[in-house]
């Protein structure tokens, strides 16, 4: 019998909400916490809410230059700073020093960051690769233990990818991704969902931290593999949008041929790959921006080792 892989135990563990200022499970949830932290600690470690981008959050907006989870990279931790760097840039470099620095000893044990989406994703846990094995197990046990809905994982980091999100400044980290949600709303229902999953992730911690062995398993997973844009005219106008056939099937799969967008004047648009895909983030409204009407993702398993506090 191969003996689990040993990881040491957690002490501090981070929660943010508001990363992104207009998803409000995390910012309602995050201010609560703030106000009173009492149920997101356990015995053996002590959790630290926080407020990830006050100003976006104060003018309920995503951002308010720079997309905050997109800035925790070596090049921009690691630059020199300045009064005129653009204010996400400037709150990365303070929470890097807070919660971090990245990639250091220093840095928090593990950080949660709390999403809203408004796309069909349900009950999402993102984690950066399958290599984060602490992260694996506790995605796993919250699939088995937090029944209410199915929580399929996303892994966002493609291969020789550096990982860029806010959590990533801590050893170890999980998004929870909620949808659909408007932006700029609060929804019970939902907001009931993140607290009750974080509270299944905080337990599993508890019980890693005094020694319960984590069997082996096989985890499936969907991994990110590229986007998809909205069809433009010349100008870079959308001459398009998504189809009815596609729209709120996130997880599911696409065959080709299938209809993807639909344009104004009623034709229809179809995928022309050649294989069929799993597809994320439809219709996601912070996306236009960015160029991207949905994202790709194949289904993988992965075999997990079983995991046990290091003594």
């Amino acid at each position: 019998m191969t003996p689990p892989q040993s990881l040491p135990s957690l002490k501090r563990v981070a929660v943010c909400g508001g990363t992104h200022g207009n998803e409000m499970s995390g910012v309602y949830l995050a201010k609560y916490w703030l106000r009173d932290p009492s149920e997101l600690q356990r015995g053996t470690f002590h959790t630290t809410p926080f407020l990830s981008n006050p100003r976006a959050i104060e003018q309920c907006v995503r951002y308010i230059e720079r997309d905050l989870n997109r800035m925790f990279t070596a090049e921009v931790l690691n630059s020199k700073k300045s009064d005129a760097d653009p204010y996400e840039v400037q709150r990365a470099q303070e929470i890097n020093q807070v919660f971090g620095p990245k990639g250091s000893p220093q840095a928090y044990d593990f950080m949660f960051d709390l999403h809203n989406t408004t796309a069909n994703m349900g009950s999402c846990l993102i984690a950066n690769s399958e290599q984060s094995l602490l992260t694996m197990h506790m995605c796993n046990y919250i699939q088995k233990h937090y029944t209410a809905s199915p929580c399929p994982i996303f892994l966002y980091q493609l291969p020789e990818q550096e990982p860029y999100s806010i959590s990533s400044v801590a050893k170890a980290g999980l998004a929870i991704e909620l949808g659909p949600q408007p932006q700029g709303v609060a929804r019970a229902d939902l907001l009931t969902q993140m607290r009750s999953i974080m509270s299944c992730a905080l337990d599993f911690i508890e019980l890693f931290n005094k020694g319960t062995m984590f069997p082996a398993f096989e985890s499936e997973t969907y991994k990110y593999v590229g986007s998809v844009d909205y069809p433009r005219y010349p100008d870079g106008e959308i001459s398009a949008v998504v189809h009815p056939s596609l729209q709120d099937k996130d997880f599911q799969p696409l065959k080709p041929g299938d209809p993807i967008f639909q344009t104004l004047s009623g034709e229809d648009i179809f995928y022309e790959g050649d294989d069929s895909t799993y597809v994320i983030f439809i219709n996601e409204a912070a996306y236009y921006e960015k160029k991207i009407a949905f994202s790709k993702m194949k289904k993988c398993t992965f075999s997990q080792p079983a995991l046990q506090r290091k003594f």
